[in-house]
């Protein structure tokens, strides 16, 4: 079974030039929507701040209800998560720990573009053609596979969000 296209809630709040989320939504890697309430509910949703990890178990909620994320500064992240919250129900879930090869965030532990999130998440739960795929809308693209391979295949390998923060620590 192929992975859903995922939404991405963009916030037009980075530079439109640099901006990972518009390049999917032009290469058909995602559906762009700009208002909170076209994020479906129960559906999964990155969420940088949320207590539980991704992991291969939350496949079958992305088959069922689908995968977003919200597209917006890193700057102004926790206050658009705590207000989005208030108006969905969905599953948040936070990527495990991995390396940003994005031009604007390269080397920084956990600052991922919206592209590199996403591909992540699909990688994560076995979707690993479709998370090339995404990769490939850029020249740096496969980078992030690559740097991220050993961190990626661990996470994948395991059963829930507990093992995933185990393994975790093997790579902070």
């Amino acid at each position: 079974m192929t992975a859903p296209v995922p939404l991405i809630l963009h916030l037009s709040q980075d530079d439109p030039k640099k901006c990972s989320a518009r390049k999917m939504a032009r290469f058909n890697k995602a559906r762009i929507v700009v208002r909170f309430h076209d994020i479906p509910y129960g559906c999964l949703l990155l969420d940088p701040f949320s207590k539980t990890a991704l992991s291969p178990a939350d496949r079958e909620i992305v088959l069922s209800r689908g995968l977003a994320a919200i597209d917006c500064s890193w700057e102004e992240a926790e206050k658009v998560f705590k207000k989005f919250l208030l108006f969905r129900k969905v599953n948040s879930r936070a990527l495990p720990i991995l390396l940003a090869t994005n031009p604007v965030k390269f080397g920084k532990w956990g600052e991922l573009s919206t592209l590199e999130a996403l591909a992540a998440s699909y990688y994560i739960m076995g979707f690993k053609e479709e998370a090339n795929e995404m990769m490939s809308i850029y020249t740096w693209g496969h980078n992030f596979i690559e740097i991220n391979r050993e961190p990626l295949e661990a996470y994948s390998e395991c059963s829930n969000s507990t093992e995933v923060v185990e393994v975790q620590k093997e790579f902070v």
